[in-house]
């Protein structure tokens, strides 16, 4: 994948008897500070769920169960990235259109923001995309 900033991170796991954990935090696999957690699931496996950049916010996006997949675009090139792990990041950063799809029945998608919801931060129209980052 080489798409802006954007790439996948490996997240430690942490197992024994018990089972497994995965910790988040700011300097280990996550390069900003955490304003905002959202997860995405219940989502039809028909549906896509995106469709916009953002300006500035930072995010590291992370299926903690079932998969789904991404498709990234610098406004330059479009690359496709399946997430099937709670031990696989996907740090997205920089101006990058994305679009998410092919959810999985079981599919808990978590997301780590940089920033808190900022309307104003958004980019929802494609064509108003492609002029910002040309």
């Amino acid at each position: 994948m080489d798409i802006g900033l954007c790439r996948l991170i490996e997240l430690q796991k942490i197992s024994d008897s018990r089972g497994s954990l995965v910790s988040l935090e700011r300097g280990n696999g996550v390069p900003f500070l955490i304003q905002r957690i959202y997860y995405i699931f219940d989502t039809a496996h028909e549906a896509s769920r995106g469709y916009h950049a953002h300006k500035s916010l930072s995010q590291l996006a992370v299926c903690i169960k079932g998969s789904c997949r991404f498709i990234l675009d610098d406004g330059f090139s479009r690359s496709e990235i399946s997430l099937d792990s709670a031990t696989k990041g996907l740090l997205i950063e920089g101006l990058i259109w994305r679009e998410i799809y092919d959810f999985s029945s079981d599919c808990v998608l978590l997301v780590l923001a940089s920033e808190r919801y900022d309307e104003t931060d958004y980019i929802r129209n494609y064509d108003n995309f492609l002029n910002l980052v040309r």
